[in-house]
């Protein structure tokens, strides 16, 4: 197993969430300490309140990923007496670093709205609000017959030729290499100064423009030629859309059931319910966190209802308006996305062999309570 420092972890991390994911102007990222430490111990949180930094000093925590960013306004000073400063206190003291993955996790496939889709058990989803089109790129390599099936491997592993439901698609096709090593080569084949011709395989393969870096490398690591041809090429082609909230079908109930089946399986006592209760539904978009503005967005793709937290007053008067159903379980069902990437990280640190502990927080950080 290898040691890894925190650049390492959330290398792996960016792989599924990067940061050209999220929306202009959120605050994404480090937002305290630094990644170049060791790291042996990584929570997931949803907020990094004062409690959540006391459970992470007492789990001797290096590194927290946190949903909802500690900084999100422009910090005037930090008064180490005031609970705002005594966080950022706490973790500099402890060198603890505090990343966050805002919206760019929301967006992300396998992300948080993915998350609440699929703890609702809805099917044939698609994607709410549009935000994000990947930009897709051709590689095209020239390897030795030998070496194809390696490096074809390598760059499927790396995450190109994913299509679809399919991974690892590539094209080859033959043909003769020819190159004259000079005297500062140390080549793989062939000798300085003499003309070689070699049995050669093209490889091409898709991927999407943020897994650039990381294709480029396994294609460096697994070819045998110290020079490596090969050519990059932006396609026309459509990319995947990303975006805000998810919309699906249920199995169909009333507004009341549907209401209590949402209570259930996203692990909340209550929920404030807009419509008709005994309504049928059967289509449900899904946006975590303060959705109100996307209401419309649900509206008009056909939804009977739309999950969502923090509904305004006036809002919640619109989409009645406008015939949409409401259930909001509040900002706080967001915590799906500690058990989920937690899980997903600790799948790819098993893949790469790192030596790290993975694990959710398990501070209930919701403000509310009913009485």
């Amino acid at each position: 197993m290898k040691k890894i420092n925190g650049h390492e972890i959330i290398q792996l991390f960016e792989q599924f969430s990067p940061k050209g994911y999220a929306m202009e102007g959120d605050k994404i990222g480090l937002q305290i300490g630094k990644l170049n430490n060791p790291v042996q111990n990584v929570m997931i949180a949803l907020d990094v309140l004062e409690e959540v930094v006391d459970e992470a000093i007492e789990k001797n925590v290096q590194l927290i990923i946190a949903h909802h960013p500690l900084i999100y306004r422009p910090l005037q000073k930090i008064a180490t007496d005031s609970p705002s400063g005594r966080i950022i206190e706490k973790l500099i003291k402890h060198d603890i670093a505090v990343y966050a993955a805002h919206t760019n996790l929301d967006v992300a496939k396998g992300g948080v709205n993915d998350m609440l889709a699929d703890a609702l058990q809805l099917s044939s989803t698609e994607v709410l609000y549009p935000t994000f089109e990947t930009v897709l790129k051709k590689l095209a390599v020239y390897v030795p017959e030998e070496n194809a099936e390696v490096l074809k491997k390598a760059l499927g592993d790396a995450g190109a030729g994913a299509i679809g439901n399919y991974s690892h698609c590539t094209f080859s096709s033959a043909g003769t290499g020819q190159f004259k090593p000079n005297e500062e080569a140390n080549p793989h084949i062939g000798q300085q100064g003499r003309l070689e011709s070699v049995a050669e395989v093209r490889i091409e393969t898709i991927f999407p423009e943020h897994l650039e870096r990381r294709v480029l490398s396994a294609m460096f690591k697994n070819h045998p030629y110290e020079e490596v041809a090969f050519d990059i090429y932006k396609l026309e082609n459509k990319g995947e859309v990303l975006g805000l909230g998810k919309i699906g079908e249920i199995r169909e109930m009333t507004l009341e059931e549907f209401a209590g089946h949402v209570k259930t399986t996203l692990e909340v006592d209550r929920v404030r319910v807009v419509g008709d209760l005994s309504s049928k539904v059967k289509k449900v978009a899904v946006l975590g966190g303060d959705g109100n503005k996307y209401f419309m967005s649900a509206k008009m793709k056909g939804a009977d209802v739309y999950v969502t937290g923090d509904m305004y007053y006036h809002v919640a008067h619109d989409a009645m308006m406008a015939g949409l159903n409401i259930v909001d379980p509040g900002h706080n069902v967001e915590k799906v996305m500690k058990k989920g990437v937690t899980k997903k990280l600790e799948m790819l640190c098993t893949e790469k062999g790192y030596e790290v502990s993975i694990f959710p927080s398990e501070i209930h950080t919701d403000p509310f309570q009913f009485v």
